[in-house]
């Protein structure tokens, strides 16, 4: 029979169940739910009187069961399938129940009368009592339903009918309750809106407004945010501590459940997740959302979260890294409950090591790095070498009588993505920053990262979505060693547009002299974008708004921006500067001397603090605040148009202009009038301007690369360091900014008034003043 007709059988079969055969051939491409199905109905079909043929409703239930449970208690299906049968299951929500009880208890023998009572297996409700028990519950509600008529949250009732009739089909009470609702209401006219409503009243322009919150209420007034775990979504909605067993895929043992005994003894029933950076550099945009998803999703839950150093790469590891990690974890406003390293387990890990062989699950392989790559990897002839041997072999490895590369410890498994006998230990001659000389071999990622999650007891073992293909993997391997196993879940990786995240990358881009380090800010690395001035709780907000999806996401680099904006907007003190400076000088300046004024550092809010500013004589403006040929909209300064001065008081206007030899104006002659005085109309607009000020070099960045995504040789044919942005940085040394910076100490953030928002960069020293622009006022509206 070819596949062909085998195909079509199926069909016939599934099609038989009541699927129609559009739903039968979707189900085809689904080989694992496809051999279940037919083996269900097979099943089904030796249960039922020969004469019978699978009904609608049981045939639903069948493929909900196909569908719906998980594989580790597929050998319970022969319980469920005589429930459906016999029509003691007559509804999903009955067989959900009954599917969970089983993952609860997923060990023989089953309980029948446990399950039973669970599932509310056998018992019937008729129409007549759903009928019976709607009718009770709206009468208990009649007068504020009559009150509120379709406003009522009709959920409530919904919740109360399912409180006293636990296994009533869903459907059947959501139709009894529109019909009688119907009846008691008449039909639903809440979208027929009053038209004689007076509209409310605006807002007066000139009225202050204490702005509490942003619009979406996710950054208040002193810069805190939301939790990541209150906006990361349903994707958070994973198993109870103590429930592995409950996740697809997770593979059961005669020990499983005492280990989980065992477990929970240790947890008190705590979640435990891990943040595993590898300390080999400085981490960037994608390890902020594994750090929030890590620490936000343990903190969210009251539990705790190790920081733990996966350190078994010892040539390419430096303290630097190790400290640095540990500082930007802080920084993003996370406390690890205990900082650990792979290394502590060496000792451990080697004598598992020396247990898998024993075991004949582990063996010494002597073919060469170039062998081992790629998916399609040959059976290794060592394979079935005697166990005595590979340990003398391990034992030789470890004790230094191989090179690098003569030998490996590998594994007698199959990958996920089915890679055969992946490497458990290689030979590295390489001094390790934590263990010094010890050891000269090293265990792997997939050898190592189970087994530390096993010993620290993680509960999620929270991971990027390349580690899938491992997952197999780590399940067999603590399982192989009858350990404790926790459970690996992927997520997708977080990447910009318009920048590079590699190790490898970043460090060619500082060698050949287009960045200056790793925490130059045309960077994304964390180290960077703070130098830039990127509040750690933008980060997490950016993190938490795009929330945990299992897909990868590539996002425009504007998205974070936007966050940066609302945060600082509601923390960074305003403050004015100039950017090409302008001088302006009044002549009938009202005073011999300067006059001080009180600035309020956040305008909309005066009682947030103030400082003090200088207003002489001598004033600068922005070069682009003047014109001699305004257009019709201008509402700044021109020969025939005065303006006022923010914050001054007064407005000025324009009396001579002082060119210099290219005919450019390099200095203005103005007079100036109170904005109180009678008889003076009010100005189209208001500018910024300085006066006694502190000259300063402001930095602006720019994307450091022109293409979306430089590493595409599609987008960029000859690779990403022929994508660079030769205006990525521009430095003005000319800037001048008010007395409200004083004192300022690096990473302080202002917002320049009507020009963006700046933060003090470490080169910064009392006497010159350097500024990182961080981001501007508004979105940059040009084409991606």
């Amino acid at each position: 029979m070819t596949a062909s007709t085998d195909n079509e059988a199926r069909i016939a079969l599934f099609q038989s169940i009541g699927l129609n055969e559009q739903k039968a051939r979707e189900t085809l491409k689904n080989q694992e739910v496809t051999r279940l199905l037919e083996t269900t109905i097979n099943e089904a079909k030796n249960l039922l009187p020969k004469e019978n043929q699978i009904s609608k409703s049981i045939g639903n239930l069948l493929y909900a069961l196909s569908t719906r449970s998980k594989q580790q208690i597929h050998t319970f299906h022969r319980y469920l399938i005589k429930y459906i049968c016999d029509e003691k299951i007559k509804n999903e929500l009955q067989l959900l129940a009954a599917i969970d009880y089983l993952l609860a208890h997923p060990t023989e023998p089953v309980d029948q009368k446990a399950l039973e009572e669970s599932a509310g297996i056998g018992i019937n409700v008729t129409p007549e009592e759903i009928e019976r028990i709607i009718e009770e519950v709206i009468a208990q509600n009649k007068t504020k339903l009559m009150e509120q008529r379709y406003e009522f949250p009709t959920g409530t009732l919904l919740g109360e009918v399912r409180k006293r009739m636990k296994w009533a089909d869903g459907k059947a009470v959501k139709a009894e309750m529109d019909v009688q609702l119907l009846d008691l209401l008449g039909p639903n006219d809440r979208s027929a809106k009053s038209t004689t409503e007076k509209p409310k009243t605006a807002t007066s322009t000139t009225e202050k407004v204490k702005p509490t919150t942003t619009a979406n209420n996710d950054v208040q007034d002193n810069g805190k945010i939301r939790s990541f775990a209150d906006l990361a979504g349903e994707a958070l909605n994973f198993h109870k501590p103590g429930e592995n067993y409950k996740t697809e895929g997770y593979v059961m043992t005669p020990k499983t459940m005492d280990l989980m005994k065992e477990h929970l003894k240790t947890t008190g029933g705590q979640v435990v997740t891990r943040f595993p950076p590898e300390p080999n550099g400085i981490l960037h945009i994608g390890h902020a959302k594994a750090i929030n998803f890590n620490f936000g999703y343990a903190k969210h839950n009251n539990g705790i979260c190790y920081l733990r150093y996966d350190d078994t790469n010892p040539e390419k590891e430096e303290e630097k890294f190790f400290t640095g990690i540990l500082d930007i974890v802080k920084w993003l406003g996370y406390e690890p409950y205990k900082i650990t390293h792979a290394s502590d387990q060496f000792d451990q890990l080697y004598e598992w090591a020396k247990q898998l062989i024993r075991r004949n699950l582990a063996y010494i392989c002597h073919q060469k790095g170039d062998e081992l790559k790629g998916h399609n990897v040959a059976e290794s002839p060592w394979r079935n070498r005697p166990i005595e041997e590979s340990l003398q072999l391990f034992e030789d490895m470890k004790n230094g009588k191989f090179a690098e590369g003569e030998a490996t410890l590998r594994m007698k498994c199959v990958m996920e993505d089915g890679k055969l006998d992946p490497v458990a230990y290689r030979i590295k001659y390489a001094h390790h920053a934590k263990s010094g000389d010890k050891w000269c071999i090293y265990p792997t990622y997939d050898y190592t990262h189970c087994l530390n999650d096993s010993i620290e007891n993680i509960s999620h073992s929270l991971c990027t979505k390349e580690f899938q293909a491992r997952r197999s993997s780590y399940y067999w391997l603590c399982n192989a060693l009858d350990v404790y196993c926790p459970v690996q879940w992927e997520y997708g990786r977080l990447n910009l547009q318009y920048t590079v995240t590699s190790k490898r990358k970043i460090q060619k881009l500082i060698v050949e002299g287009v960045v200056n380090d790793w925490d130059d800010p045309r960077l994304y690395t964390l180290t960077a974008l703070r130098r830039r001035g990127f509040p750690p709780e933008a980060i997490n907000l950016f993190c938490a708004r795009i929330g945990v999806t299992m897909s990868q996401t590539v996002l425009h680099p504007d998205m974070l921006d936007a966050c940066v904006r609302e945060v600082l907007n509601v923390t960074a003190p305003r403050v004015m500067a100039v950017m090409e400076p302008l001088k302006v000088t009044i002549t009938n300046f009202p005073n011999g001397n300067a006059i001080e004024l009180t600035v309020p550092n956040f305008p909309a809010d005066e009682s947030r603090g103030s400082h003090t500013i200088k207003f002489d004589s001598v004033i600068y403006i922005e070069k682009s605040d003047f014109t001699e040929k305004p257009a019709k909209d201008y509402k700044r300064l021109a020969p025939n148009q005065p303006c006022g001065l923010r914050h001054a008081g007064y407005i000025i206007t324009v009396q001579e202009v002082i060119r210099d030899s290219n005919n450019e104006p390099v200095e203005l002659k103005v007079t100036c009038q109170k904005a109180t005085d009678e008889g003076i109309s009010k100005p189209k607009g208001f500018i910024h301007w300085v006066s006694h000020a502190n000259k300063c070099e402001i930095r602006t960045y720019d994307r450091l690369f022109n293409h979306p995504n430089p590493d595409d040789p599609k987008e960029v044919p000859g690779g990403f360091l022929t994508d660079i942005n030769t205006n990525s940085l521009t430095i003005n040394t000319n800037a001048l900014v008010d007395d409200g910076v004083k004192n300022a100490k690096p990473y302080d953030k202002f917002q320049f008034e009507r020009v963006g928002f700046f933060s003090v960069d470490p080169d910064s020293t009392d006497n010159h003043y350097v500024f990182n622009r961080t981001v501007t006022l508004k979105e940059d509206k040009r084409s991606s």
